[in-house]
Protein backbone atom coordinates (compact mmCIF):
# COMPACT_ATOMS: atom_id res chain seq x y z
CA UNK A 1 0.00 0.00 0.00
CA UNK A 2 1.72 3.14 -1.24
CA UNK A 3 1.26 6.78 -0.38
CA UNK A 4 1.77 7.40 3.34
CA UNK A 5 -1.29 9.36 4.40
CA UNK A 6 -0.40 9.33 8.12
CA UNK A 7 -3.75 7.87 9.12
CA UNK A 8 -4.22 7.07 12.79
CA UNK A 9 -5.55 3.47 13.02
CA UNK A 10 -7.43 4.28 16.23
CA UNK A 11 -9.63 6.68 14.26
CA UNK A 12 -10.86 3.75 12.18
CA UNK A 13 -12.01 1.92 15.29
CA UNK A 14 -13.72 5.08 16.50
CA UNK A 15 -15.46 5.43 13.14
CA UNK A 16 -16.81 1.88 13.22
CA UNK A 17 -18.02 2.44 16.79
CA UNK A 18 -19.82 5.61 15.74
CA UNK A 19 -21.57 3.81 12.88
CA UNK A 20 -22.73 1.13 15.33
CA UNK A 21 -23.93 3.78 17.79
CA UNK A 22 -25.89 5.52 15.06
CA UNK A 23 -27.35 2.59 13.13
CA UNK A 24 -27.16 -0.29 15.59
CA UNK A 25 -25.16 -3.51 15.48
CA UNK A 26 -26.12 -6.33 13.12
CA UNK A 27 -23.99 -9.43 13.79
CA UNK A 28 -22.45 -10.92 10.68
CA UNK A 29 -23.04 -7.82 8.54
CA UNK A 30 -20.73 -5.14 7.18
CA UNK A 31 -20.84 -1.85 9.08
CA UNK A 32 -21.62 -0.04 5.82
CA UNK A 33 -23.19 -1.39 2.63
CA UNK A 34 -24.69 -4.07 4.86
CA UNK A 35 -26.97 -5.79 2.37
CA UNK A 36 -25.44 -6.91 -0.88
CA UNK A 37 -25.60 -9.57 -3.55
CA UNK A 38 -22.73 -11.52 -5.08
CA UNK A 39 -22.23 -12.28 -8.76
CA UNK A 40 -19.51 -13.76 -10.92
CA UNK A 41 -18.16 -12.52 -14.20
CA UNK A 42 -15.21 -12.11 -16.53
CA UNK A 43 -13.16 -8.96 -17.00
CA UNK A 44 -11.46 -8.52 -20.37
CA UNK A 45 -8.84 -5.77 -20.72
CA UNK A 46 -8.33 -4.19 -24.12
CA UNK A 47 -4.66 -3.29 -23.75
CA UNK A 48 -5.21 0.47 -23.65
CA UNK A 49 -3.86 0.63 -20.10
CA UNK A 50 -0.63 -1.20 -20.95
CA UNK A 51 1.41 1.96 -21.67
CA UNK A 52 0.38 3.31 -18.25
CA UNK A 53 0.58 0.29 -15.94
CA UNK A 54 2.05 -3.18 -15.62
CA UNK A 55 -0.96 -4.35 -13.55
CA UNK A 56 -1.63 -7.95 -14.63
CA UNK A 57 -5.41 -7.66 -15.07
CA UNK A 58 -5.08 -4.60 -17.34
CA UNK A 59 -2.92 -6.14 -20.05
CA UNK A 60 -4.36 -8.59 -22.61
CA UNK A 61 -5.64 -11.57 -20.64
CA UNK A 62 -9.20 -12.02 -19.35
CA UNK A 63 -9.56 -12.73 -15.64
CA UNK A 64 -12.44 -14.05 -13.50
CA UNK A 65 -14.12 -11.57 -11.17
CA UNK A 66 -16.47 -11.61 -8.19
CA UNK A 67 -18.85 -8.65 -8.01
CA UNK A 68 -20.86 -7.39 -5.06
CA UNK A 69 -23.68 -4.90 -5.62
CA UNK A 70 -24.98 -3.28 -2.45
CA UNK A 71 -27.00 -0.64 -0.66
CA UNK A 72 -24.96 1.96 1.20
CA UNK A 73 -27.07 1.77 4.36
CA UNK A 74 -25.49 0.16 7.45
CA UNK A 75 -28.92 -1.28 8.28
CA UNK A 76 -29.48 -4.55 6.37
CA UNK A 77 -33.28 -4.29 6.52
CA UNK A 78 -33.42 -0.89 4.84
CA UNK A 79 -35.40 -1.04 1.57
CA UNK A 80 -33.46 -0.46 -1.63
CA UNK A 81 -35.27 2.84 -2.17
CA UNK A 82 -34.12 4.38 1.13
CA UNK A 83 -30.41 4.60 0.38
CA UNK A 84 -29.95 6.09 -3.10
CA UNK A 85 -26.18 5.49 -3.18
CA UNK A 86 -25.31 1.98 -4.41
CA UNK A 87 -22.02 0.15 -4.37
CA UNK A 88 -20.18 -2.03 -6.86
CA UNK A 89 -17.17 -3.91 -5.48
CA UNK A 90 -15.13 -6.03 -7.88
CA UNK A 91 -12.50 -8.59 -6.92
CA UNK A 92 -10.30 -9.44 -9.89
CA UNK A 93 -8.72 -12.91 -9.75
CA UNK A 94 -5.18 -12.29 -10.98
CA UNK A 95 -3.18 -14.81 -13.07
CA UNK A 96 -0.68 -15.33 -10.21
CA UNK A 97 -3.42 -16.51 -7.86
CA UNK A 98 -3.72 -13.24 -5.97
CA UNK A 99 -6.61 -10.79 -6.13
CA UNK A 100 -7.10 -7.06 -6.61
CA UNK A 101 -10.10 -5.03 -5.49
CA UNK A 102 -11.86 -2.07 -7.07
CA UNK A 103 -14.59 -0.47 -4.98
CA UNK A 104 -16.90 2.09 -6.54
CA UNK A 105 -20.16 3.86 -5.68
CA UNK A 106 -22.81 5.80 -7.58
CA UNK A 107 -21.59 9.21 -6.41
CA UNK A 108 -18.27 10.66 -7.64
CA UNK A 109 -17.34 12.68 -4.54
CA UNK A 110 -17.01 11.85 -0.86
CA UNK A 111 -18.47 13.99 1.92
CA UNK A 112 -15.39 14.05 4.17
CA UNK A 113 -11.85 15.21 3.42
CA UNK A 114 -10.21 13.62 6.45
CA UNK A 115 -10.86 10.69 8.83
CA UNK A 116 -11.45 13.21 11.62
CA UNK A 117 -14.17 14.91 9.59
CA UNK A 118 -15.73 11.53 8.75
CA UNK A 119 -16.00 10.60 12.43
CA UNK A 120 -17.41 14.01 13.33
CA UNK A 121 -20.02 13.98 10.56
CA UNK A 122 -20.99 10.35 11.24
CA UNK A 123 -21.39 11.17 14.93
CA UNK A 124 -23.74 13.99 13.92
CA UNK A 125 -26.13 11.31 12.60
CA UNK A 126 -26.87 10.09 16.14
CA UNK A 127 -29.97 12.25 16.37
CA UNK A 128 -31.25 11.06 13.00
CA UNK A 129 -34.40 8.96 12.95
CA UNK A 130 -33.80 5.22 12.57
CA UNK A 131 -30.07 5.84 12.24
CA UNK A 132 -30.35 7.24 8.72
CA UNK A 133 -28.93 10.65 7.78
CA UNK A 134 -31.34 13.57 7.84
CA UNK A 135 -30.02 15.74 5.03
CA UNK A 136 -31.81 18.88 6.22
CA UNK A 137 -30.26 18.61 9.66
CA UNK A 138 -26.93 17.80 8.08
CA UNK A 139 -26.87 21.25 6.49
CA UNK A 140 -25.88 22.63 9.89
CA UNK A 141 -22.56 20.87 9.78
CA UNK A 142 -21.65 22.48 6.47
CA UNK A 143 -20.56 25.56 8.36
CA UNK A 144 -17.82 23.44 9.91
CA UNK A 145 -17.03 21.34 6.82
CA UNK A 146 -17.83 23.45 3.72
CA UNK A 147 -15.92 20.97 1.53
CA UNK A 148 -18.80 18.52 2.09
CA UNK A 149 -21.30 20.71 0.25
CA UNK A 150 -20.68 19.35 -3.28
CA UNK A 151 -21.14 15.71 -2.31
CA UNK A 152 -24.18 16.37 -0.13
CA UNK A 153 -25.83 18.39 -2.88
CA UNK A 154 -25.37 15.44 -5.24
CA UNK A 155 -26.81 13.15 -2.59
CA UNK A 156 -29.92 15.29 -2.24
CA UNK A 157 -30.53 15.15 -5.98
CA UNK A 158 -30.00 11.41 -6.40
CA UNK A 159 -32.87 9.14 -7.37
CA UNK A 160 -33.18 5.40 -6.88
CA UNK A 161 -31.87 3.37 -9.82
CA UNK A 162 -34.02 1.12 -11.96
CA UNK A 163 -31.33 -1.55 -11.71
CA UNK A 164 -27.86 -2.15 -10.33
CA UNK A 165 -26.99 -2.54 -14.02
CA UNK A 166 -28.13 0.96 -15.00
CA UNK A 167 -25.86 2.95 -12.69
CA UNK A 168 -22.50 4.57 -13.25
CA UNK A 169 -20.03 3.78 -10.47
CA UNK A 170 -17.03 5.87 -9.41
CA UNK A 171 -13.89 4.99 -7.44
CA UNK A 172 -14.02 8.41 -5.68
CA UNK A 173 -10.32 8.16 -4.81
CA UNK A 174 -7.35 8.69 -7.09
CA UNK A 175 -4.76 6.00 -7.69
CA UNK A 176 -1.45 5.96 -9.55
CA UNK A 177 -0.76 3.74 -12.52
CA UNK A 178 2.92 2.81 -12.80
CA UNK A 179 4.33 1.58 -16.11
CA UNK A 180 7.38 -0.53 -16.98
CA UNK A 181 9.62 2.57 -16.94
CA UNK A 182 8.39 3.56 -13.48
CA UNK A 183 6.38 6.56 -14.68
CA UNK A 184 3.38 7.36 -12.46
CA UNK A 185 0.07 8.68 -13.74
CA UNK A 186 -2.82 9.73 -11.49
CA UNK A 187 -6.14 8.17 -12.49
CA UNK A 188 -9.67 7.60 -11.25
CA UNK A 189 -11.94 4.73 -12.27
CA UNK A 190 -15.53 4.67 -13.46
CA UNK A 191 -17.79 1.78 -14.49
CA UNK A 192 -20.18 2.70 -17.31
CA UNK A 193 -23.19 0.39 -17.86
CA UNK A 194 -23.83 -1.19 -21.26
CA UNK A 195 -27.56 -0.82 -20.58
CA UNK A 196 -27.33 2.95 -20.15
CA UNK A 197 -28.39 5.01 -17.15
CA UNK A 198 -31.91 4.60 -15.79
CA UNK A 199 -33.44 6.00 -12.60
CA UNK A 200 -36.93 5.72 -11.12
CA UNK A 201 -39.39 8.48 -10.37
CA UNK A 202 -40.48 8.75 -6.73
CA UNK A 203 -43.94 7.40 -7.48
CA UNK A 204 -42.40 4.35 -9.18
CA UNK A 205 -40.09 3.63 -6.24
CA UNK A 206 -43.00 3.58 -3.82
CA UNK A 207 -44.51 0.63 -5.70
CA UNK A 208 -41.36 -1.49 -5.65
CA UNK A 209 -40.52 -4.40 -3.38
CA UNK A 210 -38.00 -3.57 -0.58
CA UNK A 211 -35.42 -5.71 -2.39
CA UNK A 212 -36.49 -4.84 -5.93
CA UNK A 213 -32.92 -4.46 -7.17
CA UNK A 214 -32.11 -8.08 -6.35
CA UNK A 215 -35.29 -9.23 -8.11
CA UNK A 216 -34.58 -7.03 -11.13
CA UNK A 217 -31.05 -8.40 -11.54
CA UNK A 218 -32.28 -12.00 -11.35
CA UNK A 219 -34.76 -11.34 -14.14
CA UNK A 220 -32.25 -9.39 -16.21
CA UNK A 221 -29.59 -12.12 -16.01
CA UNK A 222 -32.11 -14.65 -17.33
CA UNK A 223 -32.00 -12.67 -20.57
CA UNK A 224 -28.20 -12.67 -20.75
CA UNK A 225 -25.05 -11.24 -19.17
CA UNK A 226 -24.86 -7.74 -17.73
CA UNK A 227 -21.98 -5.59 -18.94
CA UNK A 228 -19.93 -2.63 -17.78
CA UNK A 229 -17.16 -0.70 -19.50
CA UNK A 230 -14.20 0.23 -17.28
CA UNK A 231 -12.92 3.74 -17.91
CA UNK A 232 -10.05 5.62 -16.35
CA UNK A 233 -9.95 9.38 -15.98
CA UNK A 234 -6.47 10.83 -16.53
CA UNK A 235 -5.56 13.33 -13.84
CA UNK A 236 -4.11 16.69 -14.82
CA UNK A 237 -1.52 18.79 -13.00
CA UNK A 238 -4.22 20.70 -11.11
CA UNK A 239 -6.39 17.70 -10.22
CA UNK A 240 -5.98 16.82 -6.51
CA UNK A 241 -5.01 13.28 -5.59
CA UNK A 242 -5.35 13.76 -1.83
CA UNK A 243 -8.89 15.14 -1.55
CA UNK A 244 -11.95 13.09 -2.57
CA UNK A 245 -14.34 16.01 -1.93
CA UNK A 246 -13.09 17.92 -5.01
CA UNK A 247 -14.06 17.03 -8.58
CA UNK A 248 -11.40 16.76 -11.25
CA UNK A 249 -11.44 19.13 -14.23
CA UNK A 250 -14.33 18.59 -16.63
CA UNK A 251 -12.08 18.37 -19.68
CA UNK A 252 -10.18 15.37 -18.31
CA UNK A 253 -9.13 12.63 -20.72
CA UNK A 254 -11.09 9.39 -20.41
CA UNK A 255 -9.77 6.05 -21.68
CA UNK A 256 -11.66 2.75 -21.85
CA UNK A 257 -9.37 0.00 -20.52
CA UNK A 258 -11.62 -3.06 -20.43
CA UNK A 259 -15.04 -4.63 -20.15
CA UNK A 260 -16.78 -6.66 -17.44
CA UNK A 261 -19.42 -9.27 -18.23
CA UNK A 262 -21.49 -10.46 -15.27
CA UNK A 263 -22.99 -13.89 -15.91
CA UNK A 264 -24.88 -15.07 -12.85
CA UNK A 265 -25.62 -14.67 -9.18
CA UNK A 266 -23.62 -16.68 -6.65
CA UNK A 267 -26.33 -18.20 -4.50
CA UNK A 268 -24.22 -20.44 -2.27
CA UNK A 269 -21.33 -18.01 -1.80
CA UNK A 270 -20.96 -17.01 1.85
CA UNK A 271 -20.67 -13.24 2.11
CA UNK A 272 -17.36 -13.40 3.95
CA UNK A 273 -15.13 -11.72 1.39
CA UNK A 274 -13.20 -8.61 2.31
CA UNK A 275 -13.15 -5.97 -0.41
CA UNK A 276 -10.40 -3.44 0.36
CA UNK A 277 -9.75 -0.45 -1.96
CA UNK A 278 -6.05 -0.56 -1.04
CA UNK A 279 -5.72 -4.21 -2.10
CA UNK A 280 -3.98 -3.49 -5.40
CA UNK A 281 -1.31 -5.25 -7.47
CA UNK A 282 2.10 -4.22 -8.76
CA UNK A 283 1.60 -1.46 -11.30
CA UNK A 284 -0.98 0.41 -9.20
CA UNK A 285 -0.31 2.54 -6.12
CA UNK A 286 -2.59 4.28 -3.64
CA UNK A 287 -2.72 8.04 -3.75
CA UNK A 288 -2.09 10.31 -0.77
CA UNK A 289 -5.83 10.55 -0.01
CA UNK A 290 -6.15 10.02 3.78
CA UNK A 291 -9.72 8.72 3.45
CA UNK A 292 -8.49 5.94 1.14
CA UNK A 293 -5.96 4.75 3.71
CA UNK A 294 -8.50 5.23 6.50
CA UNK A 295 -10.88 2.85 4.70
CA UNK A 296 -8.22 0.13 4.77
CA UNK A 297 -8.16 0.21 8.57
CA UNK A 298 -11.93 0.65 9.00
CA UNK A 299 -12.74 -2.23 6.64
CA UNK A 300 -10.35 -4.52 8.52
CA UNK A 301 -12.09 -3.73 11.81
CA UNK A 302 -15.54 -4.24 10.30
CA UNK A 303 -14.40 -7.53 8.75
CA UNK A 304 -13.03 -8.79 12.06
CA UNK A 305 -16.26 -7.99 13.88
CA UNK A 306 -18.61 -9.51 11.34
CA UNK A 307 -16.55 -12.69 10.87
CA UNK A 308 -16.70 -13.11 14.64
CA UNK A 309 -20.49 -12.63 14.36
CA UNK A 310 -20.38 -9.36 16.29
Amino acid sequence: MEGNANVKPELASEAVNVIENVAGTYPGYRRAHARGYMYEGIFTPNGNASPLTVAAHLQDESVPAIIRFSNSSPIPSHPDAISPVKGMAVKFQLPNGEASDLIAVTIPLFFAKTPEAFVDIADFFKSAKDGFPNLKELAKILLKYPESKASLQMLKEMRSPASFSTCQYYSIHAFYFVNAEGRRQAIKYEWVPDAGLSMLAKEEVAKRHPEYLNEEMEERLKQGPVGFKLNIQIGGVNDPTDDSTIAWSEDKQVITVGHLMISNKIESFADHLLFDPTNIPAGIECSEDPILHFRHHAYAISYDRRTHNQ
